[in-house]
C-alpha cells in the first residue's frame, strides 16, 4: 500500500483553521456573557444624556393634561415666564430632568425639557392634532413634532450664527 503525501499547502491550511473551529464550540457562551450585560438595565444611559425607552403604555389614551397649551405651558408647570414665589428668577424654570422619547406625550417632553421657545399647533388632512414644538436653546434644543399628542419625530434646530471670535490686536514692530 502505498501512502500519499498531502500537499503542504493544505496542511497549513488545516493548521490554521483548526483553531478557529475549536474555538466556535465555546462561542456561545462568550456571546451569552455579553448579552446578559447588555440586557441589565441601566447599561446604555449616560446621567446627563437621556436616551430613554419609548413610554411603558404607549397605548393609555392620551388625556387633555398631557396636551401643551399654545402658550407652551401644560398643567402643573409654573406658568411661563412667571416666577413661582418672590424669591425667584425671572427666567423660565430649568427642565427637572424628565424623559424624552418618540411616544411620550406633549406634557411629558415639556416637562423634561423646559419651556419652550415656540409652539405651533393644527391638524393634519386625517384631523389628528399635530404639534410642532420648538426650542432654540439648551442641550436638547431641536423642532419636535407631535401627532395625536404623542411625540412622533425631533429634528435638529435652526443653526444658530457661531459667535464672533475675539480678535488680538497686533504687535506693533519697533523700527531700528
Amino acid at each position: 500500500m502505498r501512502h500519499q503525501k498531502l500537499p503542504k499547502a493544505l496542511i497549513v491550511a488545516l493548521a490554521a483553521v483548526a483553531p478557529l473551529i475549536a474555538g466556535c464550540s465555546s462561542g456561545s457562551d462568550v456571546f451569552s456573557k455579553d448579552a446578559e450585560w447588555f440586557a441589565r438595565a441601566g447599561r446604555l444611559s449616560i446621567k446627563n444624556i437621556s436616551i430613554e425607552s419609548p413610554p411603558l403604555t404607549p397605548d393609555k389614551p392620551v388625556r387633555a393634561d398631557d396636551l401643551v397649551s399654545a402658550e407652551g405651558a401644560c398643567p402643573g408647570m409654573a406658568p411661563v415666564g412667571a416666577p413661582g414665589d418672590a424669591n425667584a428668577s425671572t427666567e423660565p424654570s430649568a427642565p427637572s430632568g424628565g424623559t424624552v422619547a418618540l411616544g411620550h406625550t406633549e406634557c411629558d417632553v415639556v416637562r423634561g425639557i423646559g419651556a419652550p421657545s415656540n409652539v405651533n399647533i393644527s391638524n393634519d388632512a386625517g384631523g389628528r392634532r399635530v404639534v410642532v414644538v420648538t426650542w432654540l436653546t439648551g442641550p436638547r434644543a431641536g423642532i419636535y413634532t407631535f401627532t395625536s399628542g404623542r411625540l412622533s419625530s425631533i429634528e435638529a434646530g435652526p443653526e444658530q450664527a457661531p459667535a464672533p471670535k475675539p480678535v488680538k490686536p497686533k504687535a506693533k514692530k519697533k523700527s531700528a
